[in-house]
């Protein structure tokens, strides 16, 4: 039987050779390349077209979900499956939103990633089974997203504000970066809110993923 070709990017090398020995293992897939940061990782895939390329998503440069855009830009057959120690449902969807083919936590490198490259292989769309509650319990209550995305309009400032905010930035540092004052930044935050019926900053960064914000 032929073996499964995979490229394993991951800024740490004591954890690609880990990754290798478990992989290689049983001798169903052989691990053709590696790299250690994203631009690397797109060029071997580029170059090479592994089957799978397992991606970590904290890279030096460039992260590892721009990293898994860049080269289903390149490459839209290309099979990416994401491994990372982030066990927060909004890396999920931002491998997802980027083309990811699957997501695997680190703590379960073992026969879940074997299962998970079998999975993206075949084309299905593998998710670490830790997450897969939170994708059911989205699709039964989608939280009025529908609603917002056909009735609500937010204006120029109010999606400038609202992309800095699931970036990641205060208060603080959006006054700073858009010259306006804190209270100003607040006051917009509270329309925005008012507007979404969005409360929480999980849900303000998952519609700004959804709108294509960030």
């Amino acid at each position: 039987m032929e073996k499964l070709t995979v490229v394993l990017v991951d800024d740490h090398q004591v954890i690609r050779k880990g990754l290798r020995l478990v992989l290689e293992d049983k001798g169903e897939i052989e691990v053709i390349a590696e790299a250690s940061t994203g631009e690397e990782g797109i060029e071997i895939c580029t170059r090479l077209g592994p089957d799978v390329a397992v991606m970590d998503l904290s890279l030096p440069g460039i992260s590892g979900v721009e990293a898994i855009k860049r080269i289903k830009e390149l490459n839209p057959k290309q099979r990416v499956l994401a491994l990372t120690m982030h066990e927060d449902a909004l890396f999920l969807e931002k491998v997802l939103s980027a083309g990811g083919n699957g997501f695997v936590l680190k703590r379960a490198a073992d026969e879940e990633l074997l299962a998970a490259i079998k999975a993206v292989c075949r084309g299905e769309v593998y998710i670490d089974t830790g997450l897969q509650a939170y994708l059911v319990t989205r699709a039964l209550k989608p939280e009025g997203q529908a609603k917002s995305r056909v009735t609500v309009e937010l204006t120029a400032r109010e999606k400038e504000i609202l992309q800095l905010v699931a970036l990641g930035h205060s208060n603080q540092e959006i006054a700073e970066k858009l010259i306006i004052s804190v209270k100003t930044v607040e006051n917009h935050k509270t329309r925005i809110k008012e507007k979404l019926g969005i409360t929480s900053r999980s849900k303000l960064v998952r519609y700004a993923m959804d709108q294509g914000l960030i």
